[in-house]
């Protein structure tokens, strides 16, 4: 036979697990030092010229 589950207490462990995990995410996307951010900004747009500089053109010219 299935197991009885009391589906209020159901819902607010389930928010609270999510409620858990996004600030796990925050945790890691804004706990950083400034020093970390800047270098992942650095990386970031080397890697954006990296793909801008191998674009083709691809303009007709008249």
């Amino acid at each position: 036979m299935a197991e009885i589950i009391n589906l209020r207490q159901a819902r607010k462990h389930k928010a609270r697990a999510e409620k858990e995990a996004r600030a796990e995410q925050n945790r890691i996307a804004f706990g950083r030092t400034k020093a970390e951010k800047n270098l992942t900004k650095a990386e970031r747009e080397l890697a954006q010229r990296r793909i801008d500089s191998h674009k083709r053109d691809d303009e007709e010219t008249p």
